[in-house]
């Protein structure tokens, strides 16, 4: 047995993120025995987790069944390859919707490759992917499980770092550390001080923080809200839908069908009294039943990686800065990529396949062209068919004023229901839920855009963050149908209530509780005396309740991702500034951290759209090649100099760059407004 000093690797946060990484590790370990002609070096391998290894936070094992995916079975793994015909091993191993196929007992009903796993199960095949990584390392490698919490990372004398735990061992060493702590808990802004602080004034009022719903249950159980409360809810999203459960569901009360399908709920006499608004007024809609193989991919046929080259060519040429204009080069070919689809759907659903795919490709061609396309559309007999509006779809009520709740209800479940219908037409057969699902497919194209500084300051924090990014996630990140049919239900019965657009959330002294009111809405104030923020924190930096992202903040050993406008002007992104490719944590002088590296949700604004907790089957995706790296980056034998480029890393674009701030046309970002 070799006697050379073991590498030793820190994986900080076991999550989906943490778990990719080990997994890659077990690919590439196994790799290096089957492949070095002498004993290769010992490495050892700490998965340290908070909450659970192997599931981490938001997918532990033990939180109650009602929260569900919102992404189906069949599309999720975490095995960067599949079955082969072995063991679930790294590198070859069932999805989500195969692993629970597997595991069916007779008589037995489990979610099939369509259908949304309980966020319990998702943790309990995570912990089956751990448990396969453990299984299958070769002989020099160990991986040990540490359930504690990370207090602080600090360099180590000798060099690597040393890690401090709340619980024993309370100290560990570790040559190189991934960070992949997930969701963070942030400090109250100043909005939320001002309603925590009411709420302390006031005996009986209470305000609670946004978080995971897992996390919120004991927040909202019948000791501190007890039935026939009044109980507001800020935000109307995925999160929303949990609370809702939380508060229905997991009171006792059921849902069932009456003779003529409509779907009823069944109260318990448990639940409060529920309001709830948003800023547009519309719970999230539904994602359209899933009609897509697990490799299915959208291939962008306008927003593609030759056309954002090419678009940075030109800004470069014209400006000396490359850097992109989101609402001049992103997002026009985004949105006709929306069109392609939305129309050949329509053509499919009138005319058949091959009338469809004859359609497509004069439509893309004439598109490209810059051909006006509604001659084409009239030969189909679509030129009266509205275009698809994702503004409009995002706010149907724009504009409007209602008379009072009762109005506004009323059209309210006009839109839910039309939603509705059109999520059982499918995400390929429906026009609208078909050309809304390639949101998520162009996601990589977005990222290709915008990650590490590739917009310009103001058009990132306007068009991008301000605009797009709210409408992105309304109409493409939607619950199951089932729960909009379920709060639909709700509030026919009664037992829920939306206050309409522009909901206001304030202190109500006169009231003695928060008031929900919308201005758009004829007598909608409300009093309640318990406010709930059903909205996940974003991740922001500066304001991260954690003690080791504050130490590190605190020694230089990290930063905020930062980038500058040719005034001078700073945009403060609230992410964690890491390199491209590997993700190496920058310090505080603009310099690689050696052996410190970031993945998923700390780095968010910094990269978009890091929340994403799986690959999909069938190719490789973004979420792997993350892990890929990272895992050939911690495993890099010999020593790193600080300052010193890392090896395979693409050069980093600099965020101190000055460059001139471009002013966003109103007809372009205006049609995207939130």
């Amino acid at each position: 047995m070799t006697t050379r000093t073991p590498l030793t690797l820190a994986v900080v946060g076991t999550g989906p993120r943490g778990v990719s990484v080990l997994e890659r590790l077990a690919v590439r370990l196994d790799e290096q025995s089957r492949r070095d002609g002498c004993a290769p070096r010992p490495v050892r391998i700490y998965a340290i987790d908070a909450r659970e290894v192997g599931a981490g936070r938001i997918w532990r094992t033990d939180q109650s069944p009602w929260y569900t995916m919102n992404t189906v079975a069949g599309q999720v793994t975490m095995y960067s390859g599949g079955p082969d015909g072995g063991p679930a091993r790294p590198g070859a191993g069932p999805s989500l919707g195969e692993w629970l196929a597997g595991r069916r007992r007779p008589g037995e009903r489990v979610p099939g490759p369509d259908d949304y796993a309980p966020r319990a199960v998702y943790g309990q095949y995570l912990r089956s992917v751990h448990r396969a990584v453990a299984g299958h390392l070769p002989p020099h490698a160990a991986l040990e499980s540490v359930t504690a919490r990370v207090l602080s990372l600090t360099p180590a004398d000798g060099g690597g770092y040393r890690l401090g735990l709340d619980r024993p061992p309370h100290t560990l060493l570790a040559d190189r550390v991934l960070l992949a702590t997930g969701h963070p808990l942030k400090e109250p802004d100043d909005a939320e001080r001002a309603l925590l602080d009411f709420a302390r004034r006031h005996p009986g009022v209470r305000y609670v923080r946004g978080d995971s719903a897992a996390d919120l249950e004991d927040e909202l159980d019948e000791t501190r809200v007890p039935p026939g409360a009044a109980v507001g809810v800020r935000g109307l999203g995925l999160s929303f839908h949990d609370v809702l459960l939380t508060l229905t569901v997991g009171r006792g009360g059921r849902y069932a069908r009456d003779p003529g399908g409509a779907l009823r709920y069944l109260p318990s006499g448990r639940e409060p009294r529920i309001v709830a608004g948003s800023r547009g007024g519309l719970p999230i809609p539904a994602r359209g039943r899933n009609e897509k193989s697990p490799g299915h991919r959208h291939q962008p046929l306008f927003l593609t990686a030759q056309a954002l080259a090419a678009a940075r060519a030109r800004r470069a040429r014209a400006t000396g800065d490359g850097r992109l204009d989101f609402a001049e080069d992103v997002l026009p070919p985004l949105l006709r990529e929306l069109d392609q689809v939305y129309w050949t759907a329509l053509v499919r659903a009138r005319s058949g396949p091959r009338r469809a795919a004859r359609f497509a490709k004069r439509h893309a061609a004439a598109v490209r062209d810059g051909r006006d396309t509604a001659a084409l559309l009239a030969r189909e007999g679509l030129g009266g068919v509205p275009g698809l509006d994702p503004a409009a779809l995002a706010r149907p009520f724009a504009g409007e004023d209602f008379t009072g709740p009762g109005e506004f209800r009323d059209r309210l479940l006009r839109v839910m229901e039309r939603d509705l219908a059109e999520a059982a037409l499918g995400n390929v057969r429906g026009p609208r839920k078909a050309a809304l699902d390639v949101l998520r497919d162009l996601r990589s194209a977005v990222r290709d855009a915008v990650d590490h500084g590739g917009l310009l300051p103001g058009s990132h924090r306007d068009a991008f963050a301000g605009r797009f990014l709210p409408l992105n996630s309304l109409l493409s990140a939607g619950p199951p149908a089932e729960r909009v049919e379920q709060l639909h239900a709700l509030i026919r019965q009664g037992l829920v209530e939306i206050a309409g657009p522009e909901t206001v959330f304030a202190p109500d002294p006169a009231g003695g509780g928060f008031l929900v009111s919308s201005p758009r809405v004829r007598g909608s104030a409300r009093t309640v005396a318990v406010l709930v923020d059903a909205r996940i924190p974003t991740p922001d930096l500066r304001r991260d309740t954690a003690p080791l992202i504050r130490g590190l903040l605190r020694d230089g050993l990290i930063r905020e991702f930062v980038t500058v406008g040719t005034d001078g002007e700073r945009h403060r992104t609230g992410g964690l500034d890491v390199t491209p490719g590997s993700g190496q944590v920058v310090d505080a002088h603009g310099e690689p951290l050696p052996g410190v590296h970031a993945l998923g949700i700390p780095t968010e604004h910094t990269r978009w759209f890091t929340q994403v907790g799986s690959g999909r089957p069938g190719a490789e995706t973004g979420f792997h090649r993350d892990a890929d790296r990272v895992a050939a980056a911690l495993l890099l034998d010999g020593g790193e100099r600080r300052g010193t480029p890392e090896r395979g890393t693409p050069e980093r674009r600099t965020t101190e760059r000055r460059t001139p701030e471009r002013r966003t046309p109103a007809r372009t970002v205006e049609e995207m407004v939130v």
